[in-house]
């Protein structure tokens, strides 16, 4: 089984790339921020603790997530691998991550981090506001306030995957297929 830290900032490309790596590699896609959509529309208790975090940009609690991800990882112990789409997203769930992981026999393989400048951030993110609806993603003033967060709390975690060797930086800048032959390459290099 491999274990795959698909990381960057919002609006990166981490689910346009996540959904091609699944295919390429038959293995599982894990998105938070998708399981958190779904459960404020499904109007869950989870889903409707959350919405005002998503709504206003800032990280939802590393407790909430970090079980939304042991139930999955539990459930799921029989497939060929897991892309980790959004999480961990502070250093406290990447430690809690591994210990959930080591529980079960398992470890994260790589951190691939997809670097785009921010001003690009920006602009695709408010082009996919438009097309997708996301209130969060249609003001410029919410974008930067997520990536500002971004950069105080999530960005430190590609420091913790420095420290075990597991961290691999990949451009995000070029067409969909450029950047995902550089993720290939760099997780084909730990398989």
């Amino acid at each position: 089984m491999i274990n795959i830290v698909l990381f960057g900032a919002p609006g990166c490309g981490k689910g346009t790339q996540a959904a091609r790596l699944k295919e390429h590699y038959g293995i599982e896609h894990v998105s938070t921020g998708e399981v958190i959509r779904g459960e404020i529309k499904g109007g869950t208790k989870l889903g409707l603790e959350m919405k005002s975090y998503i709504e206003s940009g800032r990280l939802a609690p590393d407790e909430i997530v970090v079980n939304m991800i042991a139930n999955y990882v539990t459930s799921h112990r029989d497939v060929k691998g897991c892309i980790y789409d959004g999480f961990p997203r502070t250093t406290v769930q990447a430690e809690a991550f591994d210990k959930l992981l080591g529980e079960e026999g398992l470890k994260v393989d790589i951190m691939v981090d997809i670097q785009v400048p921010e001003e690009e951030l920006i602009k695709r993110i408010l082009l996919r506001g438009k097309d997708s609806g996301r209130a969060d993603d249609a003001n410029e003033e919410v974008i930067r306030g997520r990536l500002d967060v971004y950069h105080k709390q999530t960005e430190v975690v590609a420091n913790y995957y420095k420290a075990q060797g597991k961290y691999a930086s990949v451009d995000g800048l070029g067409t969909i297929d450029e950047i995902f032959d550089r993720i290939v390459k760099v997780i084909d290099a730990v398989k």
